[in-house]
């Protein structure tokens, strides 16, 4: 039955994981995220459903256990942070090579380099563009809230598993740390191995089952047989493009100024708008939810009816050229951001907006 508690982020990502029928967890510690391995430890998943909870020796080894999980068709995840998902690349290639399912956490932390603990975003094209080496895109989910760490776990495994290919949810310091309510959903039942290989025939499932007997690689020697592939991986993309763009939209009916931002800056940008609002100016907020696949199309199509356009964003302006190639000119589109760990209040937004466009100075 459903749950009311009071939680971190990444906490409700542990608990969500446990009761999506999560069948293992690889990972390896590192603020603003390390609450999701103490909490599975807390819970010992692997005594009530049996989910496999491990650390791992490095980012490194966690990220190659879960390519190998995920080989054998079982629901696995990884969780870290900024530098830890950089040492994740070169598998997270690797997983959306061979068309594996899987879910990985980003809780992004200020950088580059160790940086600091303090929340960020600036992971942004890390995670929309690839990251590691390829012609590669993951499914990348943007929580703004608790409720939605929670919610993100059953959504990002249920598409991995849809089309073959990982997901990312990736989630500011903000949302990870902060405690709000949160609905957790019911528990559901690990699938069988009878389960897991009617549902995923591709899977290796070892020398024991000689009548089954798929080799999951990425690696393919014939430049030929290696486009083919990559023509493949690109129409899954295209599907995922025309399918899953997720979104959602606050005073855009009328509005003649938009504001385009992602996690929880968007929550401090609403309170912006809403105090904007209340003085007679005319401004929108559109929060993408799916930072890939992007909103393109309805940015597009919202140029055709305001005047400017403003990203708001924990960095020195990644998003902003996701906005600037949707709109393709039509509006200008300006960035304010803020970096290291440093956030921004309502008034500071407003005072973007009005140095950007003149006519919103007060």
């Amino acid at each position: 039955m459903e749950e009311v508690k009071l939680m971190k982020g990444n906490e409700a990502i542990a608990h969500a994981a446990i009761r999506y029928g999560a069948d293992g967890y690889f990972g390896y510690p590192i603020t603003p995220q390390s609450e999701v391995l103490e909490t599975l430890a807390e819970l010992r998943p692997w005594e009530t459903t049996g989910m496999v909870v491990l650390q791992a020796e490095s980012e490194v080894a966690a990220i190659n256990m879960v390519y190998g999980g995920a080989a054998t068709g079982r629901a696995v995840m990884t969780s870290s942070s900024s530098p830890g998902v950089s040492l994740k690349q070169e598998g997270i290639s690797y997983l959306a090579a061979s068309e594996l399912p899987a879910l990985i956490l980003n809780v992004m932390r200020g950088g580059p380099g160790l940086g600091t603990i303090q929340p960020s975003q600036a992971d942004y094209f890390q995670a929309t563009k690839g990251g590691g080496h390829g012609d590669y895109h993951l499914i990348v989910l943007a929580p703004a809230s608790v409720q939605e760490m929670a919610d993100f776990v059953a959504l990002g495994f249920d598409l991995s598993f849809k089309y073959r290919t990982p997901a990312m949810i990736l989630a500011d310091g903000i949302v990870g740390q902060m405690m709000e309510k949160v609905i957790l959903p019911e528990q559901r039942p690990r699938r069988t191995d009878e389960e897991v290989r009617a549902q995923c025939p591709w899977a290796a499932c070892g020398r024991g089952n000689r009548d089954h007997k798929n080799v999951v690689t990425s690696l393919e020697l014939d430049s030929a047989k290696m486009e083919v592939n990559n023509e493949r991986f690109q129409a899954t993309y295209r599907r995922i493009e025309e399918n899953e763009v997720r979104y959602q939209e606050y005073f855009t009916d009328d509005a003649d100024y938009l504001v385009v931002a992602f996690g929880s800056i968007a929550r401090i940008c609403l309170k912006a708008i809403e105090d904007a609002r209340a003085k007679g100016l005319k401004i929108g907020l559109l929060r993408p939810i799916t930072l890939w696949p992007f909103p393109t199309t309805r940015i597009a199509e919202l140029s055709k009816q305001v005047k400017g356009m403003l990203t708001v964003e924990l960095n020195a302006g990644q998003m902003v050229e996701d906005v600037r190639l949707a709109v393709e000119g039509a509006v200008p589109v300006r960035h304010f951001g803020r970096m290291g760990g440093m956030i921004p209040n309502p008034v500071e937004i407003l005072d973007a907006l009005a140095s950007n466009f003149d006519e919103l100075k007060l």
